[in-house]
């Protein structure tokens, strides 16, 4: 699945504590540790659809909303 972390935050890796998940979305595996990120909010879970809206805002410089 692939993930980013929510606003402000840097999330460890599980495979390595010393890696961080930012805001550029990567791709985890569906494991306890990244499922519980994500039900405490920690983690948001990326779509194409997020990953084509995000892109469109940051190229014409204009948000979502």
């Amino acid at each position: 699945m692939k993930v980013k972390a929510r606003e402000g935050i840097r999330v460890p890796r599980e495979d390595n504590a010393r890696r961080y998940i930012e805001q550029e979305p990567v791709e985890v595996p569906e494991s306890t540790y990244y499922l519980r990120r994500l039900n405490e909010g920690d983690l948001v879970k990326v779509t194409d659809a997020t990953v084509d809206v995000t892109a469109a805002a940051a190229t014409t410089g204009k948000g979502t909303k």
